[in-house]
Parts: structure tokens; C-alpha cells; sequence
């Protein structure tokens, strides 16, 4: 039987690097491990995905509006049938907010990193710069074993 890991080299390089592009087995499994060590470590993990993000930056640090589907309903009577805008708050400063006071800090990992272009990789490495309790582990695809990278040397790979 394998040695359960400690997780404490993925801590190690995440608190060096900031950001991590991982690469995880397709079956799962290994993810939800590190993510039981980050949080025993004093992280709070957020675990989303990146289908759907739209513009990241201002879903994850700014207010944003959101139009939910319109089901046929009408704004105004002479107006398209496009339905109201809802302004929600940033995800991360709410997260940020909401961190117990020994906390060391967020740790935003993303799920189905692969579709992400280069342009929104490269502001998520630059996010832990721009909020230092903020640490970024995205899955960048499968492998055989879970391994991880500095996120930047992702954006060479693709």
C-alpha cells in the first residue's frame, strides 16, 4: 500500500510561487487529498470552475453584473426580451472577508483549467501579487501521477 502524502512540498512551493498549474490522474481522487492538507496547513479552499467565468478578473475581484436566463420576459414593454442585470458582489474579497482570523489565507483552485486562455492564466499568476492572501492552484490536465508547476511555466507549455 502507498504512503498517504503529507502534502507539505505542494504548501512548500505554493507559498514560494504563489501560483500552481497541477496536473492531476483523470480518475480523481489525489485533489481532494491536498486539499484536506492546505486546509489542515490554515488555508481556505474555494474550489470552482473555469467554465463559465466570463471575464475572470471581474468575477473574482470585482463587482459584476449577471443576467439570468429571461425565460421570455420582457425588461420594458418596448425593450428587448433580455431580462434585469443583478450586480453580485467579487468572489475572492467576499472570500477574503469571510477568513477566520488565524487564517493564512485563500487558496483558489480551479477545476477544467485547460480551457482558460493564456491572457486570464496569466492575470490568475499574477493575482497572488496583487493579493498576497490569495494563493492560485489551477488544473492544467491529466497525467499518470499528480505532479505540479509554477503556474507561469504552464503558459509556456501551451
Amino acid at each position: 500500500m502507498a504512503l498517504i502524502t503529507t502534502g507539505k512540498p505542494l504548501i512548500r512551493d505554493l507559498e514560494k510561487f504563489g501560483a500552481l498549474g497541477v496536473y492531476v490522474p483523470l480518475e480523481g481522487g489525489f485533489e481532494g487529498r491536498y486539499q484536506r492538507r492546505l486546509r489542515a496547513a490554515g488555508y481556505a479552499c474555494l474550489h470552482i470552475t473555469a467554465r463559465g467565468l466570463g471575464d475572470v478578473a471581474a468575477y473574482l475581484t470585482g463587482v459584476h453584473g449577471i443576467r439570468p436566463p429571461h425565460l421570455g420576459k420582457k425588461t420594458t414593454p418596448n425593450g428587448a426580451a433580455v431580462g434585469y442585470v443583478y450586480y453580485v458582489p467579487p468572489v475572492v474579497n467576499y472570500q477574503l472577508e469571510q477568513l477566520p482570523p488565524k487564517s493564512k489565507g485563500l487558496v483558489l483552485w480551479i477545476i477544467e483549467g485547460h480551457i482558460l486562455s493564456n491572457q486570464e492564466v496569466e492575470y490568475l499568476a499574477a493575482l497572488p501579487s496583487i493579493e498576497p492572501r490569495v494563493k492560485v492552484i489551477i488544473e492544467r490536465g491529466g497525467d499518470r501521477f499528480f505532479r505540479w508547476t509554477p503556474l507561469e511555466k504552464t503558459l509556456l507549455a501551451s
